[in-house]
This record gives structure tokens, sequence and C-alpha cells, in this order.
């Protein structure tokens, strides 16, 4: 039994489609995968179950990518092609069963929306895979003594989702003061290859002797594996803040120009806090130009997001006393 499963070009979407692959292994433990997905989310497939192929699909013009996936594939029976983009390229496969998404309804989170596509009675919740050896690499980037990490994610792939580093600096000043939520905990960055700029204002606010730089420094499934360590998570709307969320670790995720409703962080130690401003509010100020790279996340207060990281916290440690 072959199963072709195509998800997003993006990471943070490719990362909410987890769920669905974890699914299909437990309803077909005997399947063999084949995942497709861009060049950003690959590392997120390399430790799944049952893998047996990655294909890296990279845009080219006059979508002549789909032609070149089609070449790599036609020629097996598949048992099950499910579509998370919306090709329709499984009508022209060889295919017992067919499934396609087209598009998640503003109002409804993606991951009950990919749910859906396979009729579950339940949401299929992000996963991430990571083997020993991952475990290993990210245990020897700092030394477990005792002492609490507070992991921060401030990049993103648009400049509009991201909030001023030097917040995000004053931010994790305060909860890892004395009297914080974190006291003097461990900082450490992540970020992606080719961010380090946009980490630059808030590693200069952040103290050095207590400060790790990861941005662009790990692969993914050892940056998953990493997230794992960490007491806490912050981070703008990115792939990076889905990756924390489907690692276990609590996740606050910064929003503004996107909707919490449907891209916030997923799962049960999660919350998200927005600007001043609503998703509808940013994009219909006059001027508003997607492809510019300005901050819609001025608005988003220090003390707001303090507010929001200290109720999460809260909340996430009177849950694990409940276990």
């Amino acid at each position: 039994m072959r199963i072709l499963f195509i998800t997003a070009n993006r990471l943070g979407d490719a990362i909410l489609s987890t769920g669905l692959l974890d699914e299909l292994h437990r309803q077909r433990p005997k399947a063999r995968f084949t995942v497709v997905c861009g060049p950003a989310a690959a590392g997120v497939f390399t430790a799944a179950p049952n893998l047996e192929r990655i294909i890296v699909m990279r845009k080219k013009p006059w979508a002549r990518h789909w032609w070149d996936l089609w070449k790599q594939v036609a020629a097996t029976r598949w048992s099950l092609v499910l579509d998370l983009r919306g090709s329709g390229i499984g009508q022209f496969l060889m295919a017992h069963r067919r499934r396609g998404y087209s598009g998640s309804a503003p109002h409804m989170h993606k991951v009950i929306a990919l749910s859906n596509v396979l009729k579950l009675n339940a949401p299929a919740h992000p996963v991430v895979w990571t083997t020993a050896e991952h475990a290993a690499t990210a245990a020897r980037l700092w030394p477990e003594d005792g002492t609490p990490t507070l992991a921060l994610g401030p990049t993103a792939n648009w400049g509009g989702k991201i909030w001023p580093g030097d917040r995000f600096a004053e931010l994790a000043t305060r909860l890892t003061a004395p009297g914080g939520i974190l006291p003097n905990a461990r900082i450490v960055v992540f970020g992606g290859p080719g961010e380090e700029a946009l980490a630059t204002a808030t590693l200069a606010g952040l103290p050095a002797d207590r400060t790790l730089d990861l941005i662009g420094k790990v692969e993914l499934p050892v940056l998953a594996a990493a997230l794992r360590r960490c007491a806490f998570y912050i981070g703008n709307d990115s792939g990076l803040m889905h990756l924390a969320a489907a690692s276990g670790t609590p996740t606050l995720g910064l929003f503004g120009p996107s909707r919490e409703r449907v891209y916030g962080p997923w799962g049960e130690k999660t919350a998200s806090v927005r600007t001043d401003l609503s998703y509808d509010e940013i994009v219909q100020q006059p001027g508003y130009d997607y492809r510019r790279q300005d901050s819609h996340m001025l608005s988003l207060s220090v003390d707001k997001a303090q507010a929001a990281a200290e109720h999460l916290w809260r909340y996430a440690q009177d849950d694990d006393s409940d276990d």
C-alpha cells in the first residue's frame, strides 16, 4: 500500500498538516508514504514513520513544477493520493482513492479544515517526528543544569508580521527577571537560515551571559528537538511558532496582519495575543500593501504580551500539576 501525501510549500502549513499523515499511519500501519512538499518544509518529514521518499517541489514558471512531479509519480499505483494543495493532480494518477483540499474557511482553524478532508471525528493534532540522534544533538547545544529556558522566535517570512526586536528583548528581560515567571532563565533565540538580520535588535537587547543565538545554525529536526527542551516559547506568527506548539512546548503566538482563529498555535498549552487592531482593521487601513515589509505589529505593547505570557504560563503549570 502506497500513499502520496502532497502538502504545503510553506513551513507552517506543512507542520499543520502533519496530524493527517500521523492519522493515516495509525489507520494503515503498513502503508508506505511519499511526501511532496516545499524546500523549507522537507525537514519536517525526514523522521516520519514508514517514509519511502520525500519529493521536494520547487516552484517553476507556468506551474511546470506540477508536470515535473507528475513525471516522478505517474508510474506508481497509489492506494490514496491526498492533495492538500488543491492541484487536482490526483485525477491524472493511478489511484484507488483521491482526496483534495482547496482552502479553509476564514473562520475555521486550518487544523480543523484539513481534518475535514479525511472526515475525521476529531482534529488531527500536528506532530513532530525526531530521532534519538536529533535529541542527542539538541542536548549538546546547551547544558542541562536545571535552569529553565525561554525560547524566542523574533523572525517571520514577512516583515508585516514581525514584532519589533527591542520589544522581544524587553519582554524576555521582564519574564526572566528575579520576580518574573522564569527567573534567571536561559534565553535561546531561534530562526531559519538567512534570518540573522531580523534578530539583530532582539539579540542586542538580551543579556549576553545567558543568551544563545541559534538563528540558522541547526537543521529543522534538531531545532524541533531543541524546542522540546524549552520551558516556554514566544514568537511571531511563523512556521517556527507552529513547530514549537507541535513539539509540546507552551507556545504564545503574536498576531497582527493574520487571523489567529485560522493560524493560531494549535495545542492545549498554546495561546495567541494580537495587536490592539483587529485583522480587518489592519488590512483595511489606507495604504495597506502586503508587498511592503513594514511591521503591522506596532500596536501590540510589551505590557499586553507580558500579561498574555504570564496567563499562559500559569495555565500550563496548573495543567502539569493535574497530570
